[in-house]
């Protein structure tokens, strides 16, 4: 399977070295910025870094040929549609919540100020909405009491949303599509800015 990695900072590099273990071939790294610590990670192994030319969006000429799947770790940049059709099985992303509660940014931090008990994370088919596309894997974990958001994502959310992404990986290995599940509207939330 060749992948297309579309990330930045540690959560992008966990997940690099992740998929390496899981036998996939990622081919490119698309970066918004090239001093990123995900762009020298995959220099010094060897993978082909392209940079966003707009760090807002991902274009298909951004997306390495024969590309099986795009898989974002920690992108702000929708992908667009002509980038997903450049892929054949299209994109997924992690999402640190239980989507379709809590879309847009600063998911975990909402999670806390909202006083959820519970937190989870989601893989989600990367779609023109953010965090609004399909569900191919999801769980939980318990918040705890007087827990802050970076804790709660160091503790539980990052390496919940590592697992989940190699359970998806490995399905698509193996029965060469994605799991899909619609997300249920009624239960969305999309948090607005925190400042």
């Amino acid at each position: 399977m060749r992948i297309t990695l579309v990330g930045s900072r540690h959560f992008g590099v966990t997940t690099l070295n992740m998929l390496r273990e899981h036998g996939v071939s990622i081919v490119r790294v698309v970066v918004a910025d090239a001093e990123d610590r995900l762009a020298a990670t995959a220099k010094a192994a060897g993978i082909e870094v392209a940079v966003q030319a707009n760090p807002k969006l991902v274009v298909a000429s951004e997306i390495a040929p024969d590309t099986d799947l795009i898989i974002t770790a920690h992108s702000h940049a929708r992908i667009g549609q002509d980038a997903l059709a450049a892929a054949k099985l299209g994109g997924i992303g992690y999402h640190p919540s239980l989507l379709p509660r809590h879309r847009g940014k600063a998911a975990v931090e909402w999670t806390i100020k909202e006083g959820d008990p519970i937190a989870g994370g989601t893989i989600y088919h990367l779609a023109d909405r953010m965090d609004a596309g399909a569900i191919a894997a999801q769980d939980w974990c318990f918040v705890r009491k007087g827990e802050t958001a970076r804790e709660l994502w160091e503790r539980a959310l990052a390496p919940l949303g590592l697992k989940l992404l190699a359970d998806v990986v490995d399905y698509a290995k193996v029965h060469k599509a994605l799991p899909s599940k619609t997300q249920d509207e009624q239960f969305a939330t999309s948090a607005p800015s925190l400042s």
